[in-house]
């Protein structure tokens, strides 16, 4: 499927994820601080959108609100319909933190299963799912394995199993890959995108990476230094499958380029 065959969302259809006029302020001793102000933004079921911005400009905030991990000052947001709240309890979403956050004590087979057992789920059925999980992410024999005896890639790709465990449409990942290195990063990268090409869920993707939100995302929001505000909202004109080289072709060099001009942009209008 092409970007101009990809169907946009119809009008009326309900949003995976919407926020209207998100705003959240933290008090202070020097003040309030704004970090988002005023954000709209509708993501479509199926869509993969990467949030890019400068450090501080509310990338975080913002993932962290629509998983009812912050509340709204002002405004309001809702996934699949319904309240932050009551996504979370009907385990509508998984959530990618930048570090694995996988308990030492347990291996990566029951790291991968503690979501499913806390649901209550049959023992059988809690293991079953959880090798099915970390096979998709490439850590087939890997499963009595500790997190300590797993490299930084191999802890993070349990962590994405563990998430996707009890088959959440919405997928939403605060730099899944910030603190590894470039050719793990771009491993990662590839079969993150297999996997978005298989089932089409919706992802929400906070990154640094000016190549990392234009090589994954059909969409990439760029945000402005705080108070987060968005910038522009770029719809990929890459084709939906890609490769690594992809990244050397003009049409992802332009969209790159556009995406740069944007953050500069944001950081003119700060001065």
């Amino acid at each position: 499927m092409t970007p101009h065959d990809r169907p946009a969302q119809a009008p009326g259809a309900q949003a995976a994820i919407s926020l209207r006029g998100a705003s959240v302020v933290y008090p202070s001793a020097d003040g309030e601080v704004r970090a988002l102000h005023e954000v709209d933004l509708e993501v479509a079921p199926g869509e993969f959108v990467a949030l890019i911005g400068p450090s501080g400009c509310g990338k975080t905030t913002l993932l962290r609100v629509v998983a009812d991990l912050e509340p709204l000052t002002d405004g309001q947001v809702q996934v699949n319909g319904m309240s932050p709240r009551q996504a979370r309890l009907a385990r509508a979403y998984g959530y990618v933190f930048q570090a694995p956050a996988l308990f030492p004590w347990r291996t990566v087979l029951a790291n991968a299963m503690l979501p499913l057992q806390i649901q209550g789920r049959p023992a059988a059925e809690c293991r079953a799912v959880a090798l099915e999980q970390l096979a998709r992410v490439g850590l087939g024999g890997f499963e009595g394995k500790y997190p300590w005896q797993l490299s930084g890639g191999m802890q993070q790709r349990a962590s994405i199993a563990r998430a996707l465990g009890f088959e959440p449409r919405i997928l939403m990942m605060d730099e899944p890959f910030g603190a590894l290195d470039e050719i793990t990063r771009d491993r990662l990268g590839e079969q993150l995108q297999s996997l978005w090409q298989r089932e089409k869920r919706t992802v929400a993707f906070v990154t640094h990476s000016i190549a990392e939100a234009v090589y994954l995302a059909t969409r990439i929001v760029v945000m402005s230094p705080r108070p987060g505000r968005i910038l522009d909202d770029i719809r990929s004109t890459l084709p939906d499958a890609r490769q690594l080289g992809l990244r050397d072709t003009p049409e992802f060099m332009a969209l790159a380029h556009r995406v740069r001009q944007a953050l500069a942009q944001g950081h003119a209008d700060e001065t």
